[in-house]
């Protein structure tokens, strides 16, 4: 009699042992796969190239989407580059505007936290599913896969440079959004020959993409040169904003430099965040439900106890 009850007692703590170790999971979960917020480029979002210093091209390179520098005056190689959309923009409002947008997207990047970042190097070989990653010289030497959905983001944090190699590439998986892919770069980025690159490339230096490289997604440089060659760099559609049919140059006088790309501390994200919440709630629900079991299981064992005695 004694013993049913200890095996009911133990079923009881056992289950409520396995509530509270799934609830950790569940939160230790939530935590590392939680994906940072999109970066927001204002008008810097229909920019296929932002510059500061120059932009110098070589061979037949196609842009879509529109190219920007300021405060240096120096385009050239178009032609033979060719504007496939969008325009470029020399000193003029557009530029402007897309270099101090380039500012606030760069430290809106740099200073993105969460709680579980995830150390990287070389990411050739690699399958991410969207997240903050952190390195210092980061590389890709091979074949990197983006995994996820249209609403995953990826931030890569590189405290120096950003190197791939020839004939690199990455792949995203069906329905993985371009446009939420992002690189934060402290120095410069160089792209290998015949690479192929997915995502806004923010150096706070330059850019260079070496003979044949791809971009889908965005070359901008804060504060120095981007330099093309026979490169087809395409922004694309889904997040291009508005840009206008290909082939316009515009541009103005020189402006004043504006004020360098600084990163004060912003306040971290909340450590659980929104997608914390079913989460949390499931840990609660399991919890409770281990504490009820043994609550009953101690009840039907008193009554046994008492009918037993009474007899």
């Amino acid at each position: 009699m004694r013993a049913g009850t200890g095996v009911g007692r133990k079923f009881a703590f056992s289950s409520l042992a396995v509530a509270l170790g799934f609830a950790i999971s569940l939160a230790g979960t939530s935590q590392a796969n939680a994906d940072p917020t999109a970066v927001g480029l204002g008008a810097a979002q229909s920019f296929a190239v932002v510059a500061h210093t120059t932009v110098t091209n070589t061979g037949p390179s196609i842009i879509s989407g529109d190219l920007g520098l300021t405060s240096g005056t120096s385009v050239t190689g178009f032609p033979a580059g060719v504007m496939a959309t969008g325009n470029i923009h020399i000193n003029d409002g557009p530029a402007i505007a897309a270099r101090a947008a380039l500012n606030t997207a760069y430290t809106d990047a740099a200073n993105t936290t969460l709680p579980a970042p995830i150390a990287v190097g070389d990411l050739a070989g690699q399958v991410l599913v969207g997240g903050l990653y952190k390195g210092d010289a980061i590389t890709n030497s091979g074949t990197l896969t983006l995994s996820g959905d249209a609403s995953s983001v990826w931030i890569f944090q590189a405290s120096s440079t950003l190197i791939t190699s020839a004939g690199s590439q990455i792949v995203l998986e069906p329905g993985v959004n371009p446009c939420n892919v992002f690189w934060q770069v402290t120095s410069s980025a160089t792209l290998g020959t015949s690479s192929s690159m997915v995502g806004t490339v923010m150096a706070l230096t330059s850019i260079s993409a070496k003979t044949g490289a791809t971009v889908n997604g965005r070359l901008l440089a804060y504060n120095g040169a981007v330099t093309l060659d026979t490169n087809t760099i395409t922004v694309p559609a889904a997040c291009a904003g508005t840009i206008q049919p290909g082939g316009t140059k515009t541009s103005s006088s020189p402006s004043p430099s504006p004020s360098p790309v600084v990163t004060p501390e912003r306040p971290k994200l909340a450590e659980t965040g929104v997608n914390a919440a079913p989460y949390i709630f499931g840990a609660v629900t399991l919890i409770g439900g281990g504490v009820v079991l043994l609550m009953i299981s101690g009840a039907k064992s008193r009554r046994r106890r008492g009918g037993r005695l009474s007899e």
